[in-house]
């Protein structure tokens, strides 16, 4: 047989056994808020243990992560070494966190209960179905190489569990500590498409103070809400400039802007003294971010600006750049473009997207990266990060495949 033939067969003869690896790992909650996720890298450490593979922890210091606002992180390294090990090295990233479940669901969403083709639980698709997708296409090379294969190289395995608070402590911790220094890298993403760029993103925190009193006589205090009514007013009517703004990365479009939560207010019959918004502002690979942030707080401050009594704060909670095309990841796109298409019988485009993943801190050292992985065309179609989340199971054994295929092409073509 082929290569790509022997990597096929062992796919699709391992098929039942990836599925209940998967199951395994989305039974561990990786919730993000809390972000307590040591247990779910224990999980998926064990089992990769059981598949012989030596496993290295890198346990992010406490004090670091309750700062960061999360509870515990370890990421994951594996290397595997093809050859005389001089190729290039490849890494495939997934991330273990996720976010909290939310109401609506009509399937456990920690049970991996499958019907009509599908895995409901969350993070099944994003991105925990690339924990099961990237090790299965190691354990193909593995298996390749056994029977006759000529590979030259290594393949890493990145399992990094914060990418839902951006990723600064996964991937960016690893690459801080310079645990892996990669030559390609392939993060977690959907089948149908080849994301080479996204968004940006800025979120800011926005405290407004202001004096409570008693209902029934607010004008000896100063309304913090009132206050931060100007400031959704102003966000919101800067939408349509927003519009105005166009990328030209195809598969993004324009900036946008939201207001994500509000708190604030003691009871019923109090003017709100304190009022707490977190708004989220998504940049365009086009758009320069310390420009970006000076602007927002600008207005964010000029919509309160002489307003008695009204005092705000502006806190930054995250920046992360956009991820944006590099010339250098053409050997990426061509062999997963290649075996998409055998695989899956389309055509597989590269496109930009307009979230952001922490897959962007390995372009801003400098690696080719692109993002390709198990699901379907759209976010929406498999409910990701809403209820019901799935995953067709079949869009799972393919994408594999050609994973395991278009990594096998990188480590014979050098």
């Amino acid at each position: 047989m082929t290569t790509e033939q022997t990597l096929t067969h062992f796919i699709d003869q391992h098929h039942a056994e990836q599925i209940e690896f998967l199951r395994e790992i989305v039974r561990v909650p990786s919730d993000t808020p809390p972000g307590n996720n040591a247990p779910a890298a224990e999980k998926a450490a064990e089992l990769l243990a059981k598949k012989g593979f030596s496993v290295e922890r890198f346990v992010v210091p406490a004090e670091r992560v309750r700062d960061y606002g999360m509870q515990s992180i370890t990421n994951l390294i594996v290397r595997q070494k093809f050859g005389a090990g001089t190729g290039p090295t490849i890494a495939l990233n997934a991330h273990g966190d996720v976010v909290p479940p939310g109401d609506g669901w009509t399937f456990d969403p920690y049970g991996g209960e499958i019907k009509d083709g599908r895995m409901y639980a969350r993070g099944v698709a994003v991105s925990k179905s690339d924990i099961a997708s990237f090790t299965y296409a190691i354990e193909a090379l593995k298996a390749a190489e056994q029977a006759g294969a000529k590979l030259n190289g290594t393949v890493e395995l990145h399992l990094t569990y914060d990418e839902e608070f951006g990723g600064l402590l996964g991937p960016g911790y690893l690459l801080e500590q310079k645990a892996t220094k990669p030559d390609y890298v392939i993060g977690a993403s959907f089948s149908y498409a080849i994301v080479t760029a996204h968004n940006g993103c800025l979120q800011f925190e926005i405290t407004v103070h202001g004096t409570a009193t008693h209902g029934s006589m607010p004008e000896t205090g100063h309304d913090a809400l009132q206050a931060a009514n100007a400031i959704l007013n102003a966000i919101y009517g800067d939408l349509p400039n927003l519009t105005r703004i166009r990328s030209n990365v195809g598969g993004i479009t324009s900036p946008t802007m939201i207001v994500g939560q509000i708190n604030g207010g003691t009871n019923t019959n109090v003017v709100p003294g304190k009022v707490v918004l977190r708004m989220d502002r998504r940049m365009i690979p086009e758009e320069n971010p310390a420009d970006v942030e000076v602007q927002v707080r600008a207005f964010i401050e000029n919509a309160v600006k002489g307003r008695p009594g009204i005092r705000i704060e502006i806190k930054r909670l995250l920046l992360a750049n956009a991820l944006k095309p590099m010339p250098s990841n053409a050997k990426l796109i061509s062999a997963l473009q290649n075996h998409g298409e055998r695989v899956f019988g389309e055509p597989i485009p590269a496109v930009g997207v307009p979230l952001y993943t922490d897959a962007r801190l390995y372009g801003e050292a400098g690696i080719p990266v692109v993002l390709y992985g198990a699901g379907p065309r759209t976010v929406q179609e498999s409910n990701a990060k809403r209820a019901d989340e799935n995953l067709l199971l079949e869009d799972l054994r393919r994408a594999t495949q050609v994973i395991a295929c278009a990594v096998a092409d990188l480590l014979t073509a050098e």
